[in-house]
């Protein structure tokens, strides 16, 4: 069998997407367990991290972005934002900072 390495730019780019996309759905879920203790601000952002994971998530993670976005807005007190299509280093910072904040390990 051997070592699996990652050659093309596309399998680099795939295991980028996959990686983040994880780290993404980790900041939403831990958002979502401490949802009484952020400030809106925050859960503004979370929103925002939801819907810039939208086109980088496949099946039926990508169904659930926009639900969870507007549920993250509504309870930042925010309307509907548009959905806008982000490269996933800004996805990556915006995760960090997220993670900052929430307090994720």
């Amino acid at each position: 069998m051997g070592v699996h390495r990652i050659t093309s730019e596309a399998a680099r780019y795939y295991a980028a997407r996959e990686r983040i996309l994880g780290s993404g759905i980790l900041v939403i879920g831990t958002a979502s367990e401490k949802v009484s203790e952020l400030d809106k601000e925050t859960l503004e952002k979370c929103g925002d991290l939801a819907s810039v994971l939208l086109p980088h998530s496949p099946g039926y993670a990508g169904k659930l972005m926009p639900t969870i976005a507007r549920l993250f807005w509504a309870l930042a007190g925010v309307g509907e934002k548009e959905f806008e299509f982000s490269d996933l280093e800004e996805v990556e910072g915006l995760i960090k900072e997220l993670k900052e904040k929430i307090g994720v390990d």
